[in-house]
């Protein structure tokens, strides 16, 4: 199988799982806050991400400093973006987050594509916009006000291809569980500050009530998600799987009405179809 089919369907698994994360965040937060999810989510990945080391004996990885400067910037835009988009969280609505955070795929065509090297086939960036239109139509809400909010989330989508571009230079020196640790490590701290400043105290029952979702929350989407993105990351280019992830809000919105009884409407009904479509231009193969 090709390098680029293999990373078209890893983004399409984490796109089945990542699908899952606001509905599985929607009822984690409702018990210990937004922030307290990220942190005790990060603290159940960094157990299961240290047992993989361990088994792969990758510890040895850390000795390689010379290439230090890739790992530790991958840390410090990862870490940003999340820490941006989960304070932005506090200030405006779920509908905004998703509709300007989707905004890292102009970002990255703008950044890699326009202004960068990577060029993309005419048939592939077709989809791309495609897919673009399907999502926005999708996710923008019926009232879109901006504030303060919106404008840390925006600072998010912005980042996110930057962080992207570490990652994939990372993943060129170190294995993807090597990232995913090290920058868990280093995040851990800030994000339980953050946590404490911004949330109030955790009770004893309400945590117990999240921890069925914060255990699932870190096992799928940050550590078994996380590895198929930066392995993704790694066969295709940025700005194609920042349009992959279109597939998210069509996933999620199946998994609502089933799981949620939310039934979505005409509009979002007719964004599915050009995410489809642009999901079967974007991964057709040219020769």
């Amino acid at each position: 199988m090709k390098k680029e089919r293999q990373g078209e369907y890893l983004a399409l698994g984490l796109a089945m799982i990542e699908s899952c994360f606001p509905i599985l965040s929607i009822v984690s937060m409702s018990y210990i806050g937004a922030i307290n999810t990220y942190a005790y989510s990060l603290v159940v990945a960094l157990f299961f991400l240290t047992l993989l080391m361990l088994k792969r004996k990758k510890f040895n990885e850390l000795k390689n400093t010379k290439e230090y400067k890739s790992l530790v910037l991958t840390t410090f835009w990862i870490t940003s973006l999340f820490l941006l988009v989960f304070i932005g969280m506090r200030y405006t609505t779920a509908g905004n987050m998703a509709v300007i955070i989707f905004l890292q795929l102009l970002f990255s065509y703008l950044y890699f594509n326009v202004f960068g090297k990577e060029k993309m086939q005419s048939i592939h960036l077709l989809g791309a916009i495609f897919m673009g239109i399907g999502a926005l139509t999708i996710l923008v809400p019926d009232e879109l006000t901006f504030n303060k909010g919106d404008l840390l989330i925006l600072l998010g989508a912005m980042i996110s291809p930057i962080a992207n571009y570490y990652q994939k230079q990372a993943r060129t020196h170190y294995s993807t569980e090597t990232i995913l640790s090290f920058r868990t490590v280093v995040a851990l701290p800030f994000v339980f500050i953050l946590a404490f400043i911004f949330e109030p105290t955790i009770t004893y029952e309400n945590f117990l009530k999240a921890l069925p979702y914060i255990l699932t929350i870190g096992v799928l989407v940050y550590v078994i998600s996380k590895i198929m993105w930066i392995e993704a990351l790694y066969r295709i280019s940025i700005t194609k799987l920042s349009a992959m992830i279109a597939l998210i809000p069509v996933m999620t919105l199946i998994l609502a009405y089933f799981y949620l009884n939310e039934i979505p409407s005409v509009r979002q009904i007719l964004g599915v179809l050009p995410v489809l479509l642009g999901g079967y231009l974007i991964t057709r193969e040219v020769k």
